[in-house]
């Protein structure tokens, strides 16, 4: 154990001298967070509901598939009657119907709000998200309002997309800082607009798993991966029953976000995804073959402002996240980030990484610039 922190520190700490600016200013070590993996609040008075006289299933165990088909045998009354008395279930279910998640997560959102409002006004952050993601034309996926606030949300018509990407962010990704990752979605939905104005996109903006805060021990660790990685393959399987996209939707995964990726890989079997990681830490695999047949990776060349090139691309005793994807023996398709500036910048309009994205969200390879 005192091995591990002496390494944890030795990690942290070459990193807050390597990296500059906001990177080393937010490298300090920081409090562990806890993972949420357990179903929403109701879940429990869900299972136990017998009033339509059909067994519920099981948020902890029902395979999207059980859901579809569930949701799918009741009346529209009936639907109406769980979101009302269930939302933070029907809201998370994968594979319930988009609608029906979208009114769900609207009534909880709502819910969350005006309990913030009342206990806990000094969470600006929090109530200014909410407030926005309140507005109309929002469509929230996923909410939860456990840990710092789950979240997903959805930029275009998700039933008739005949493209669908998803964004997986990194570190210090919550409620009260969802704004990034919506920016990124909607930058990469106009890009694909803009180089093919006659194919229906959607993207979805999905920071529904418990992220690391600081560049602590979490971050150095695939602990937060491993409980993302299942609700992550979830999204997947339900996305494969309640839209129809012409391809396997294609993933974006930024820092942190590529561990998630990396570990849930193996897991796809929805048809070959692409997957595309951008400022990785590593993917707590060996090399590009380690995620399966599955994947075709994509690795965003880092800009020069990248801190994250600073962190050590290793892995001793659970400790750093493995070799760089961007490495010339890892085995992923390199891709230009020309133009593109700092950790955060490779969805920023005119860079050569978001035109790259586009294209690769397409299936335009033949465009992609390497």
């Amino acid at each position: 154990m005192r091995f591990k922190r002496t390494l944890v520190a030795a990690l942290v700490s070459f990193t807050c001298l390597a990296g500059t600016g906001a990177a080393a200013a937010g490298a300090a070590v920081s409090d562990e967070q806890i993972a949420v993996t357990t179903p929403p609040a109701g879940s429990k008075a869900w299972t136990k509901d017998a009033s339509l006289g059909v067994a519920f299933p099981n948020p902890a165990t029902a395979t999207a598939s059980q859901v579809a088909a569930f949701f799918a045998g009741l009346t529209p009354a009936e639907q109406q009657k769980l979101v009302a008395e269930y939302p933070l279930v029907v809201g998370n279910f994968d594979g319930a119907p988009l609608a029906l998640r979208y009114q769900a997560n609207r009534l909880a959102m709502q819910q969350e709000l005006d309990r913030l409002r009342q206990d806990d006004p000094k969470a600006v952050g929090q109530i200014a998200m909410l407030t926005t993601l309140l507005e109309p034309g929002h469509q929230v996926l996923a909410f939860d309002p456990r840990s710092r606030g789950l979240v997903a949300e959805v930029f275009g018509d998700l039933a008739t997309a005949e493209k669908i990407a998803v964004l997986v962010p990194g570190s210090d990704m919550d409620l009260s800082h969802f704004g990034k990752a919506q920016t990124a979605a909607q930058a990469l939905r106009s890009e694909e607009a803009s180089v093919s104005p006659g194919t229906t996109t959607a993207t979805i903006a999905w920071a529904d798993y418990v992220t690391p805060v600081g560049l602590g021990a979490d971050a150095a660790t695939g602990r937060l991966a491993d409980a993302a990685a299942p609700r992550l393959t979830s999204l997947l399987a339900g996305l494969a029953l309640t839209t129809r996209p012409n391809a396997a939707p294609s993933l974006f995964c930024h820092s942190y976000g590529s561990v998630v990726c990396g570990k849930a890989a193996p897991s796809l079997t929805t048809g070959v995804t692409d997957m595309v990681v951008l400022g990785s830490p590593g993917m707590d695999v060996d090399s590009a073959a380690g995620l399966g047949a599955g994947v075709r990776l994509w690795a965003t060349v880092r800009n020069g402002s990248d801190w994250i090139g600073n962190v050590p691309y290793l892995e001793i005793g659970g400790l750093g996240h493995g070799p760089d994807p961007t490495g010339p023996t890892f085995g992923s398709h390199l891709i230009s980030s020309t133009g593109a500036q700092g950790h955060n910048g490779y969805f920023a309009p005119g860079t050569a990484s978001l035109r790259n994205f586009a294209d690769i969200a397409l299936g335009a390879y033949d465009d992609v610039t390497t």
